[in-house]
């Protein structure tokens, strides 16, 4: 008999699986600019890399955790683990830019397919007393790995090259596969199969993909039209997904459930203010500050450093007091920190950054559990699936406008132009808007979140 209950086996085969794929994903900013440089990528190219990881979990994770309420949520979230293994692989040995970006479109439909529902797979195992517990520990996992990975992607780089970013993934990946083949006993699905909504899934496909497009083609007339084509398409998605029988997520939920939409909304703009921060800062860091890849990474894993040890404390209290305290005090910190952060210029020491970092991990730490485990906990057992999918893809949404909006920055500033000393000045004022945007961000966030509700 295991020494490990059911819920515990569970917990380590999901937190795993959260560590490395965020892990693998972060670790790959700090050696864009080595990668750029050996397959001579323009400023354009560089900025899709992150883009199309975060369009593609986006595109598919509702379709995802919908046909794992159907099929099964342990299969699918084994399936986007080997996916992701693959295109890692490809990755490595890819010898053009166009190939690398192709691959991490797929890794981010294998992203899609672990976070989609490894959520999912935790909420089914584990009472309701001690979600908020086991939620912390599984976003504690994540910033774990997101602390990690400026560090080891630094060091990766600047000892083996960018392409071991990719190759080390590999087999972390097999060693859980082996793991939850002969520990993780049992499936968890709906009872009934709900047929599968493929025209949504395709409107939705549509939308997220228009969307991207349209926002790093503005101000072009094109990028309007596309922009413009997006909105049209989710208003379509959300008119078909009100009069379907097997919806990929019910729209009236976010009627029923104050709290679960205002969450999700919350959600969307603190994560649309972070992601592409990272990002920023590490071009920052390395093209205008000169440090290596290896320094960049040692400031930047600050602010995730933060998340992980304090997302777990963040769980507890939210299992004893209500998860919106904590969750807009979070919110209020992370304002704080990016007011510091507002500051920078050319000369800003690392110092001044790295504790900017910290004041906004500090913040992130204290609303991502709370508000995650108050999105879980506003919708019936039957419906974890699809809530889980909703709750990343509010992150996933959220992570990929912001992205956007730095790409289009970016495309202002620089243009197609490479990465040049010459080219510091148009990237500054890129990072100093970027700033200014996700700042803006968060303080609607915070709003937001005070005026959720009692859960």
């Amino acid at each position: 008999m295991s020494k490990f209950s059911l819920t515990q086996i569970a917990l380590i085969a999901v937190c795993a699986g959260y560590l490395i794929a965020p892990l693998g994903m972060a670790a790959v900013n700090v050696a864009i600019p080595a990668l750029a440089a050996d397959l001579n990528a323009s400023a354009t190219q560089v900025g899709w890399l992150p883009t199309l990881y975060i369009l593609s979990s986006v595109a598919f994770m509702l379709p995802f955790g919908k046909l794992a309420d159907n099929v099964g949520r342990k299969r699918i979230f084994v399936a986007g683990l080997a996916l992701n293994a693959v295109a890692a692989g490809m990755c490595a040995i890819a010898t053009h830019i166009d190939w690398i970006l192709f691959w991490r479109f797929i890794q981010g439909a294998a992203g899609a397919m672990i976070f989609g529902v490894g959520v999912a797979i935790i909420t089914s195992v584990t009472p309701s007393n001690k979600r908020g517990t086991a939620l912390g520990t599984v976003a504690a996992c994540v910033y774990i790995g997101l602390t990690l990975a400026p560090a080891v992607g630094g060091w990766l780089t600047q000892l083996l090259g960018w392409r071991a970013v990719f190759y080390f993934q590999i087999p972390l990946i097999i060693a859980l596969l082996i793991f939850i083949k002969l520990k993780l006993h049992g499936e968890w699905k709906n009872e009934s199969h709900s047929r599968f909504d493929w025209l949504g899934s395709g409107i939705f496909i549509i939308f997220a993909c228009t969307l991207v497009y349209g926002l790093s083609k503005l101000p072009s007339l094109m990028g309007i039209g596309l922009v413009i084509s997006s909105i049209g398409s989710l208003a379509v998605f959300v008119i078909h997904q009100s009069n379907s029988k097997h919806p990929l997520i019910r729209v009236q939920m976010f009627r029923e459930s104050r709290v679960f939409s205002l969450s999700l909304s919350t959600s969307f703009l603190m994560y649309a203010s972070n992601f592409a921060i990272i990002f920023l800062l590490s071009l920052y860091l390395q093209y205008i500050r000169g440090f290596t890849p290896a320094q960049a990474g040692q400031i930047l894993l600050l602010q995730a450093l933060c998340m992980a040890v304090v997302a777990p404390i963040a769980g507890k209290l939210s299992d004893r007091f209500q998860p919106r305290i904590i969750a807009t005090l979070g919110c209020v910190i992370v304002t704080a920190g990016f007011i510091l952060l507002n500051q920078i210029d050319i000369n800003t020491s690392a110092s001044f950054i790295g504790a900017s970092l910290a004041l906004i991990g500090l913040g992130f730490g204290l609303f991502s559990t709370p508000n995650n485990s108050a999105i879980m906990g506003a919708v019936s057992e039957k419906e974890v699936g699809v809530a889980s999918s909703a709750m990343n893809l509010s992150r996933t949404v959220g992570n990929l406008v912001g992205m956007s909006l730095v790409n289009l920055m970016m495309h202002h500033y620089i243009g197609d132009a490479t990465f040049t000393p010459e080219q510091n000045p148009a990237l500054m004022s890129t990072v100093s808007l970027a700033l200014m945007m996700s700042l803006s961000f968060v303080v609607v966030a915070c709003v937001l979140s005070a005026m959720r509700g009692r859960q």
